[in-house]
């Protein structure tokens, strides 16, 4: 059983938890998720992990409401506990495989959106702990639903926080930030972009006109977490990849994000699942992560 220690409310649909799991701190990097169940009845729920401490033993864990399992796990209080708490999945982000000197040589840009800043913030972190400071662009419809805010500041080289409503920080969509910062002189040598399909898509089509390498995290695609269910199914460059054993990082200027949002919609209803299927055959999921070996 994992312990919920730490418990808070971001916001009217965002909770924080902060969850004694030894082995998961101990292991996990920048980047990689969990999958957690409520008890022996619950669905298994992925999670990009926010946050690790390995001398606690805790894991950090950021959810938004999007259905009755994530409904049912606001429920949960301070001394309550998972049943599961599964972890590290996923590979770690690219940077953490990087030479030190080298990266400490680039220029990073964030990019998240909504809920997508919690998996940005430790790599943020991790980066600074390496001493490379990265600008940081946070983008959120008002005010109201910004998250994590000055956690975020503490850890990057620049904050610019944007609402879509103007109710806050700067005005627009976070495209427009970048296209601002770029416009005010500095230069990037690779963006990392992670929110809604459609904003890392809008990203992604400013950033390619801009010939600015971005890396995605296709963590919001996925439902079951080990590539048996098919729900994270992608096309990466004309390739099949699946987003929880193949990613969740891909080259965003590969991603195919109108087949992919598209999927999403099908995937929602069980006729639109069987149709997928049916249509996709042997590509339709990625089993455990070794079927082709």
């Amino acid at each position: 059983m994992f312990k919920i220690l730490e418990k808070a409310q971001l916001n009217n649909t965002i909770y924080k938890m902060v969850v004694s799991a030894k082995r998961v701190a101990k292991n996990c990097l920048p980047g990689q998720f969990v999958i957690v169940r409520m008890d022996d009845d619950g669905e298994r729920i992925p999670l990009t992990i926010c946050d690790y401490d390995r001398e606690a033993g805790t894991v950090t864990i950021v959810f938004q409401i999007v259905g009755a399992e994530t409904k049912r796990m606001t429920a949960l209080e301070e001394g309550d506990c998972f049943r599961d708490f599964v972890g590290p999945l996923g590979r770690p982000s690219e940077l953490c495989e990087e030479d030190i000197e080298s990266l400490r040589k680039k220029k990073i840009l964030f990019v998240a959106g909504g809920v997508g800043t919690a998996p940005v913030y430790p790599q943020v972190k991790w980066l600074g702990e390496q001493g490379v400071a990265a600008d940081v662009i946070v983008g959120a419809k008002t005010k109201d639903i910004l998250i994590m805010e000055e956690e975020m500041k503490a850890v990057a080289g620049n904050l610019y926080i944007t609402t879509d409503d103007g109710s806050y920080g700067r005005s627009g969509m976070v495209t427009k930030v970048i296209q601002d910062l770029v416009e005010e002189g500095k230069q990037y040598d690779v963006c990392i972009a992670i929110g809604p399909m459609i904003m890392m898509k809008f990203v992604c089509k400013l950033t390619k006109e801009l010939n600015l390498p971005t890396v995605v995290s296709l963590n919001p695609i996925m439902v079951d977490g080990t590539g048996m269910c098919g729900a994270c199914r992608v096309l990466v460059g004309g390739e099949v990849k699946f987003a929880c054993v193949d990613g969740p990082e891909f080259d965003g200027h590969l991603v195919d994000f109108d087949n992919a949002m598209k999927r999403q919609q099908q995937y929602k209803t069980e006729e639109g699942r069987a149709m997928l299927r049916l249509e996709e055959g042997d590509t339709h999921h990625g089993g455990c992560g070794n079927c082709n070996e």
